[in-house]
């Protein structure tokens, strides 16, 4: 995330308080399958390719290298993707480690005692321990159509390009099934099985529970969905054009609240601002809540507003990742529980 500053914050800037599309706390403040290694062990890389690499990722840049990389620096969520496919990183930067030590949920299965983590929060690279993993590539997201990449940091990206090419995925403006898809390409090129009984399944999950909400959207379709975030002092009511999933989840039929284009302008199409007094601007049937650290979970919301309304009161919100770890193995589940919400709720709007 680019630093926030009261005075001026950039797209980027407001995306990366929170994240991808919830802000959390740095705005507010400005006005186990668990998985027996996270690191490249030799379980985990022994299927890896020999011979030249190459890669062309998402900005049209081609990775080209003599061998298939097997020092890799990922972006956590990104690590936790290659992950399920069975292919190690090195090191991760991004939410990776809570206060208490336990795995970030953007970690997924990751063991995160077995990755080094060069960078835990927004702006924090260390470039000295990168350089030390002596990496083959650095792997990461990117939220804009400019290319640029995700937890990065501006003032340190000249000097993180020097030590190892990059890879790009873009996750910007598409629905989930292009970057899942990208993925997924991206691990069979460093190595995974593809065709193993346990990706093959996870995919066929992923389709399964697509066809899943796709019926319990039209079977309901009169269910409003509302995608928010909760900060301190501010509640971010999602559009549904810019986030991989959320476009999916449209796709499908899922009946959204949209806030209008004027009062999404602000975060450059992202989201509106609403006061926690106007958290009852939009009706809406269920809600779902940005589920990362950033963000206030919905069971320590205070404001009474919050509570009066009519989804809370019914039991109607459930949560979600704005920032989806993208394999089919963690995607699945995502649109079992939104396709379960709808077949399960009441019109209470």
């Amino acid at each position: 995330m680019p630093n926030a500053r009261a005075a001026h914050l950039t797209r980027r800037g407001i995306l990366a308080a929170g994240g991808a599309l919830g802000l959390g706390a740095v705005l507010a403040a400005c006005g186990d399958d668990k998985a027996s290694s996270g690191a490249g062990s030799g379980k985990e890389t022994a299927a890896a390719k020999s011979g030249p690499w190459t890669f062309k990722d998402d900005r049209d840049e081609t990775v080209k290298l003599d061998k298939v990389p097997a020092n890799i620096v990922a972006f956590v969520g990104v690590a936790a993707a290659l992950h399920d496919y069975g292919i190690g990183v090195k090191g991760v930067f991004g939410p990776t480690k809570l206060q208490n030590g336990k795995a970030d949920v953007q970690a997924g299965d990751l063991d995160i005692s077995k990755v080094t983590v060069i960078g835990n929060i927004w702006d924090e690279f260390s470039v000295e321990k990168y350089a030390a993993l002596s990496p083959d590539v650095l792997i990461t997201t990117m939220f804009d159509d400019a290319g640029t990449l995700w937890y990065v940091p501006e003032t340190s990206k000249d000097e993180i390009a020097k030590l190892a090419p990059s890879v790009g995925i873009s996750v910007y403006d598409r629905q989930m099934t292009e970057p899942l898809q990208r993925v997924y390409e991206l691990a069979e090129s460093l190595g995974a099985d593809v065709t193993s009984k346990k990706v093959t399944a996870a995919k066929k999950r992923f389709e399964d529970a697509a066809a899943r909400l796709r019926a319990a959207t039209k079977a309901k379709p009169d269910i409003k969905v509302l995608a928010g975030s909760a900060s301190q002092d501010i509640f971010y009511v999602s559009g549904s054009n810019l986030s991989i999933d959320l476009e999916y989840f449209k796709a499908l039929g899922v009946n959204f609240v949209e806030p209008s284009a004027e009062a999404l302008k602000a975060s450059g199409g992202w989201f509106e601002n609403l006061s926690w007094e106007n958290v009852d601007k939009y009706d809406a049937d269920v809600i779902i809540m940005d589920n990362r650290t950033s963000a206030i979970q919905p069971d320590a919301i205070e404001e009474a507003t919050w509570k009066k309304l009519p989804a809370v009161k019914a039991g109607q919100v459930i949560g979600r990742n704005p920032e989806p770890i993208l394999s089919y193995d963690k995607c699945a589940p995502l649109l079992e529980e939104l396709a379960e919400a709808i077949e399960k709720a009441k019109k209470v709007s």
